[in-house]
C-alpha cells in the first residue's frame, strides 16, 4: 500500500487529510511538525508527503532543505499546502524540492487531482474517486 506522509500543525487537519487519503487508498502517516517528519522520511520512505507551509519552530522551507540530500530514489513526492496563492512563496518551494501545491482549504477533489498529477494515483482512480463524490452511482445517468 502507497503511504502518505501529513505534516501539519493541526491535529483536526491531520485527522481529516488522514481520512480523505485512506479513502484513495494510502496509508496515512502523520507529523505535526518538520522535525518529526524529517525523521520519518529518513526511517519509512512515504511515497508522497502533504507539506503544510506555516509550520512552528522549523518550516516548510527547512523541511525541505532537510529532505534535500536524499538520493533521488529516496525523495518522496511533495505537495505543498498552502493558505494564500502567493508565487512568491510557490516558487521557493520549487526550488527547494516541492513540485506541486495546492490551496486550503482543500477537499477530496484537490489531494485527488495533486496525487494524480504527482503520479501516485493512476488518472483514472482520481477521476472515478472525484466522481464518486460528485455523482454517487446511485445518482448517476445511465446512457
Amino acid at each position: 500500500m502507497k503511504t502518505c506522509l501529513i505534516i501539519d500543525d493541526s491535529d483536526v487537519i491531520r485527522e481529516i487529510v488522514a481520512r480523505i487519503v485512506e479513502g484513495l487508498g494510502f496509508k496515512p502517516h502523520e507529523a505535526g511538525d518538520a522535525v518529526d517528519a524529517i525523521e520519518f522520511c529518513r526511517s519509512t520512505k512515504p511515497d508522497i508527503v502533504l507539506l503544510d507551509w506555516d509550520l512552528p519552530s522549523i518550516g516548510a522551507l527547512d523541511f525541505l532543505r532537510g529532505i534535500g540530500g536524499f538520493e533521488a530514489g529516496q525523495k518522496p513526492k511533495i505537495v505543498l499546502c498552502a493558505t494564500e496563492n502567493n508565487p512568491k512563496q510557490f516558487a521557493l518551494a520549487r526550488a527547494a524540492g516541492a513540485e506541486f501545491h495546492i490551496l486550503k482549504p482543500y477537499d477530496h477533489d484537490a489531494i485527488a487531482r495533486a496525487f494524480a498529477e504527482a503520479g501516485v494515483l493512476d488518472a483514472d482512480e482520481a477521476g472515478s474517486a472525484i466522481n464518486d463524490i460528485v455523482a454517487p452511482e446511485a445518482d448517476r445517468e445511465v446512457s
